[in-house]
């Protein structure tokens, strides 16, 4: 099946990274974590990358930024609840330094990305 647009963008790349890395380290958690923070952290990570998808798709760059900001905002989501699994020791050091730079990677790309939608190269 060939790549859809949104597919070859580095920051899609990016946050579905994240989310597969949320994903992993929450499939590991007892009933009651993954039933409380857990099913949140996991929606709040898929959201990233599918507003990303979602804004790709739309007709206008409005639009498209629009869902970006969305994307933003459910990366902040998900940065509060890894901070709520950590303070309840549902996280490892080792797991926190997975995430940690993905994150610190994501959301200056995010921001980029955000910029450029619209912007005409010559």
């Amino acid at each position: 099946m060939a790549r859809t647009n949104f597919e070859n963008l580095a920051v899609y790349q990016l946050a579905e990274r994240l989310a597969d890395e949320v994903w992993k380290i929450v499939l590991a958690w007892n009933i009651f974590a993954k039933d409380t923070v857990g099913k949140q952290l996991v929606r709040a990570a898929d959201s990233i990358g599918a507003n990303i998808a979602e804004g790709s798709g739309r007709g206008s760059f409005a639009e498209n930024k629009r869902f970006v900001r969305i994307a933003r905002s459910s990366l902040n989501e998900t940065q509060h609840f890894l901070r709520r699994a950590f303070t309840r020791n549902l996280l490892h050091p080792a797991q926190v330094e997975l995430l940690k730079p993905i994150i610190d990677e994501l959301a200056p790309r995010l921001n980029a990305y955000l910029k450029s939608i619209g912007c005409i190269k010559e």
